[in-house]
């Protein structure tokens, strides 16, 4: 193990955030450079390499906490590095953008603050990239077998990256101008910043994986051609359906998806743009939706010089320890502060929006809410709670609904959907058309980026099958697992 002592005599210490003065200022990752080398070692330290590591079934993935805990802890990064990569393809982006339900399974939090695992792994990595242990792992031989992967997320590249590894010709398609999906234009510079990916897409392109930007399968190229051009297509479209909002004014200009705004701040950081359409400068801005997304949308309005941010949350305020419903080991719903929220703003709990309030020229003004509550059950209003908050630009971040069916993707395949409107698949991920399978959001609804990277590689264990007869790739879950934790 690692100090058998650590998790007595060391604290729980985390990564620095850089002054609120100074980072809002600028996209930069909010977090302090270097400031996680000198204190990691001894973070590491305090695992605890328990007899039963209850962090693995945290995460989906699998992840050897304990294993490269012990190697970060004895500063070997190359070992460490190693163990970190052998369950998880993009350890850069969980370590920056995981919730880490890992932390919340880990044994020592069951009376002490957790091991820093998402600290530990995101120090691994980047020392790793640093001292050139990342390099291409081109396949020694190809199978002469063709795959076609649809979508270039977390779940389409680790699929990807894990079917050209095993030898098979891969090309992954994206209808975006650039690889990445919501990594690249739903996740905020100032959370991960796009060299982060960049880099990795060219490890991947040295290994033999092709990519095919700005061809949206369905629409652009017909699905039934495609599966006839390859022995094989992995779907890894995503759950893309922004959830909308059903009220009176909803038509007024200003009001918008996340997803229709976050991705026009992240253009400007590409360059491709000076300004964004759709800013926050200067006006009274309300967010709608309580998580990551919003939060996200709420550091953004912050970069782009609104006048204020207000963000809405429909249920109650969570609290700050575990309820007994949601005992250790499983992912508890508590009241987080992120990096955004720390930036300001106001935070609302348990209101819903009743009606949106425009001027004469169809421009939204104000944002009508009130309170509710529960009762038996139910969410119901609190009468005499309604009132008028200025709203110039509102983000609607309420969570997507499912795979996007307006291409003509779903038809053209002719895939069966389940009962949540998600791409139906057995549990070696493939769909009721033989050759196609699915991976991520698709097939499991809106979830977590960890979930994203495990079914994409669980996903390739069962194409790498059906193309060969057998496979040694690594599965760590089938669609029907459900973690402890999620």
């Amino acid at each position: 193990m690692a100090d058998p002592k650590g998790f007595l005599t060391t604290g729980r210490e985390a990564a620095k955030t850089r002054p609120v003065g100074e980072r809002v200022r600028d996209w930069n990752e909010v977090y302090v450079p270097g400031s996680l080398l000198p204190i990691i070692s001894k973070q590491a330290g305090r695992c605890m390499d328990c007899g039963i590591p209850f962090c693995h079934n945290g995460c989906p993935l699998g992840n050897l906490i304990p294993e490269w805990n012990d190697y970060a802890y004895r500063e070997d990064w190359t070992a460490a590095s190693e163990r970190l990569h052998a369950t998880n393809n993009f350890p850069e982006f969980t370590g920056r953008l995981c919730p880490a339900p890992c932390e919340s399974a880990c044994v020592l939090g069951i009376n002490q603050p957790a091991v820093t695992i998402k600290n530990v792994e995101v120090s691994i990595i980047d020392k790793a990239w640093d001292s050139g242990d990342v390099t291409p792992q081109p396949p020694e031989r190809l199978s002469g077998k063709t795959v076609a992967v649809i979508g270039s997320g977390p779940a389409g590249l680790a699929a990807a990256q894990q079917l050209t590894r095993a030898g098979h010709t891969v090309a992954v398609y994206e209808r975006a101008d650039r690889i990445g999906g919501l990594l690249r234009y739903g996740i905020p510079e100032f959370k991960m910043e796009k060299s982060h990916i960049n880099r990795r897409i060219e490890q991947m392109r040295a290994e033999g994986t092709k990519f095919r930007t700005e061809v949206e399968i369905g629409k652009d190229l017909d699905a039934t051609k495609l599966r006839r051009r390859y022995d094989a297509v992995v779907i890894a479209a995503g759950a893309t359906v922004s959830r909308d909002l059903s009220v009176p004014g909803r038509e007024l200009n200003g009001v918008h998806f996340a997803m229709e705004y976050l991705p026009l701040a992240n253009k400007v950081q590409e360059g491709d743009l000076t300004v964004s359409p759709i800013s926050a400068e200067g006006k009274h801005v309300v967010v709608i939706g309580g998580g990551d997304t919003g939060a996200d949308c709420v550091g953004t309005a912050h970069r782009q010089g609104a006048a204020s941010v207000t963000q809405l949350e429909i249920m109650p305020k969570p609290g700050e320890e575990r309820n007994t419903n949601q005992p250790w080991p499983t992912f508890p719903m508590l009241y987080k502060v992120t990096s955004a929220h720390e930036e300001g703003g106001e935070r609302v709990y348990s209101v819903s929006t009743t009606h949106f309030e425009g001027d004469e020229d169809g421009n939204v003004q104000a944002l009508h809410l009130v309170e509710v509550e529960f009762k038996d059950g139910k969410l119901e209003q609190k009468p005499g709670t309604e009132r008028r908050i200025p709203a110039q630009l509102v983000t609607l971040a309420m969570g997507f609904t499912g795979t996007d069916q307006s291409n003509g993707l779903v038809q053209q395949f002719g895939v069966e959907l389940d009962e949540r409107g998600n791409v139906a698949r057995d549990a070696d991920y493939a769909t009721n058309v033989e050759g196609v399978f699915v991976a991520g959001d698709a097939g499991r609804g809106q979830s977590l980026i960890v979930w994203a990277i495990a079914e994409g590689r669980s996903a390739a264990r069962g194409v790498d099958r059906f193309l060969t007869g057998a496979s040694a790739l690594p599965a760590p879950i089938r669609p029907t697992d459900r973690s402890l934790t999620v």
